[in-house]
């Protein structure tokens, strides 16, 4: 849950996923849809896919036992070198290593190395020197919290805490002054655009007309009100039915693209297959996108 989100909306999560989830058998044998029920605004879906099949693969093939060595924890779907480190050490309390973009960058700053964090070379030399500090340390779950710790909170990108840092004195890049330079920034990937025009229908008895992604792709599997999605340019008004009525309009940003949303009140409007009137109660039970979240308050009968 922790992965690119900040610590306050985990924690309004966490909880409930847990009690809803209590074991790794309880979470293995669950409907996805349950699962991205409860993970519903915190983003990042296919987290919460890869966690359920993770917990199945458990289940399967470990008889509901985490396993404890690093190359069967990256067996696992969903868990890369990194979280098998951390799972290893902080856990189990083995000689493992971890290296996330915060460690790099304290690693980087300490031994003053310039190049940039995304090269192989540099992802190599981190992983490396992330090994000889685990095999030197007296705790080596300790070692990788703190290594952690201090890249988020001491050593970050900008307005570096310096005065404060336990290891200052070890670190080249202070002493050379390029503190503000290594790592150098990484350079941004162009940002696809995506245009969607959403539709708010609702029944005589005020419920939202609802449908289902697929499994592929941006969302996949969660629900939302009829979307249509463009590469290209956003649909014409007369391309959405009679009386279609623009409410509003805004901007989503996630990692890979900026997507672009229209969104329509319609009266008239063909229910398609696949499509289903829910009330407040059944839509909060699914997994459902924060923007499309936005666009069901939108709406004169649900979230107001």
């Amino acid at each position: 849950m922790l992965q690119q989100t900040q610590v306050s909306r985990v924690l309004e999560k966490f909880e409930p996923f847990i009690e809803r989830f209590p074991s790794i058998e309880a979470l293995a044998s669950a409907d996805e849809e349950d699962v991205l029920g409860e993970w519903s605004g915190l983003g990042y879906y296919r987290r919460a896919r890869m966690l359920h099949a993770c917990a199945k693969a458990i289940v399967d093939r470990h008889d509901g036992e985490v396993p404890r060595d690093v190359e069967s924890l990256m067996d696992l779907p969903g868990i890369g070198r990194y979280t098998a480190g951390a799972i290893a050490s902080m856990v189990f309390g083995d000689r493992e290593p971890l290296v996330d973009g915060n460690v790099t960058r304290v690693l980087q700053r300490l031994h003053n190395n310039p190049n940039q964090q995304t090269d192989p070379e540099t992802i190599k030399w981190s992983w490396e020197r992330a090994s000889a500090l685990v095999e030197a340390s007296g705790d080596p779950a300790v070692l990788n919290e703190s290594l952690m710790e201090l890249g988020a909170t001491v050593c970050t990108p900008k307005r570096i805490k310096c005065s404060v840092c336990p290891i200052a004195e070890h670190c080249q890049a202070l002493s050379a002054g390029t503190t503000e330079s290594v790592p150098p920034p990484k350079p941004r990937a162009k940002r696809k655009e995506l245009f969607c025009t959403a539709v708010l229908v609702t029944d005589p008895e005020g419920r939202v007309l609802m449908e289902q992604r697929g499994s592929d792709g941006l969302w996949g599997n969660m629900w939302q009100v009829p979307t249509m999605e463009t590469e290209k340019a956003p649909m014409d008004v007369l391309e959405i039915g009679e009386g279609a009525a623009l409410v509003e309009s805004f901007v989503h940003q996630t990692t890979h693209r900026i997507v672009r949303f229209d969104v329509y009140r319609c009266q008239s409007w063909e229910q398609r297959e696949g499509q289903v009137y829910l009330d407040e109660d059944q839509i909060g039970a699914l997994g459902v996108s924060n923007a499309q979240r936005r666009i069901l308050s939108l709406s004169d009968t649900l979230f107001t």
